[in-house]
């Protein structure tokens, strides 16, 4: 069953997860990020049925990517964007701000299969860690495909020089609830930066936690300024200044690195 186990995951990274596309969470106040309290992240299993998949999974994300851990796997190939203009709304989620495409936005393909983009999001500090070191902040882009099945892209930041996606956004954010109308927005001012980037097989990582959305972490670490960091903590609301989940076990799950061959 283990052997069957991890060659189910391999071919995972190659091929679309099977899975149903997940519920969306509860509202905000039904769990926070403070560890301490009675509906924090090592209590979310047990605040909803739905959710008990938070405690119980083995595939859960964030994860740290260790060195030691990630297998070099050029075949991976080449993370191909295929975006476009569209427009799109800003939404304070109250456990986030978020960018939501309501036109066609574009795509990535991974292995032949198109998975549509529909939203972006950030944590702060960074959910994803790197050999132990968790960053300023982290971007989502959020992609499904034609089965709802998920694949999200995580890029990760560090303090320097202002964000240009972020700046332009950061001009509409308001402390209250509700939509934004932003017009026309373009997900090809996201800056990449690289073409090496990690995969693995992990989960959702806020409630309802559910598994098999397919992970890619860019290798490129950009930059953030403090400013911009400070702004998008003042906006969420109490209990969220902190929005990162902390990392999960990796259950010798494979997590593989993808960078070009010479």
């Amino acid at each position: 069953m283990e052997i069957l186990f991890f060659l189910c995951l391999c071919l995972s990274l190659f091929r679309p997860p099977i899975m149903c596309s997940p519920p969306p969470p509860l509202d905000e106040n039904s769990f926070t990020y403070e560890n301490e309290t009675d509906n924090g992240p090592a209590k979310w299993g047990h605040i909803d049925p739905n959710w008990q998949v938070c405690e119980t999974g083995k595939l859960q994300s964030p994860i740290d990517l260790l060195d030691q851990r990630v297998q070099v796997f050029p075949k991976l190939g080449k993370l191909k964007r295929l975006y476009k203009p569209a427009p799109a709304v800003l939404k304070n989620r109250g456990h986030d701000i978020s960018v939501m495409w309501k036109g066609d936005a574009g795509r990535i393909v991974i292995n032949g299969t198109d998975y549509k983009l529909s939203q972006c999001h950030w944590h702060s500090p960074s959910e994803h860690t790197v050999n132990g070191t968790r960053y300023n902040l982290e971007l989502h882009l959020v992609h499904k495909n034609s089965y709802g099945q998920l694949a999200v892209i995580g890029i990760l930041y560090k303090l320097g020089h202002p964000d240009t996606f972020l700046a332009e956004l950061l001009r509409h954010v308001t402390t209250a609830h509700g939509e934004i109308e932003l017009g026309v927005v373009s997900p090809g001012e996201i800056k990449f930066g690289s073409r090496k980037y990690y995969r693995y097989i992990g989960s959702l990582t806020v409630p309802p936690c559910t598994e098999g959305v397919l992970w890619t972490i860019l290798n490129k670490v950009r930059t953030v300024s403090r400013e911009q960091i400070r702004t998008m903590r003042d906006v969420v609301h109490d209990g969220f200044e902190a929005n990162a989940r902390p990392i999960q076990r990796q259950n010798g799950r494979p997590i593989y690195f993808y960078r070009p061959q010479a």
